[in-house]
């Protein structure tokens, strides 16, 4: 299946029509994670990450399933989660 978010050498480019509801997904453009995301009522966010040790655990996820215990492994070890 064709990724909802793609780059070329425009830029970052977003399909939400092949988005499903409220799942994650992500793309590298230069040093930055892409993210993007369709919530229930449809609405398209989109999120740029460039936190380096983000970035490359990001970088490394081999699919969007996997994106969600990469940002709950990350709170946890900042300690960012309340």
């Amino acid at each position: 299946m064709d990724s909802p978010i793609s780059t070329d050498e425009n830029g970052v480019n977003f399909k939400p029509e092949k988005m499903e509801k409220e799942k994650l997904y992500h793309c590298m453009f230069k040093n930055k994670a892409m993210l993007g995301f369709k919530d229930s009522q449809d609405v398209l966010n989109c999120y740029e990450i460039e936190e380096i040790d983000l970035v490359e655990r990001i970088r490394n996820c081999t699919n969007n399933d996997d994106l969600e215990k990469i940002f709950d492994d990350y709170l946890r070890e900042r300690n960012l989660k309340n």
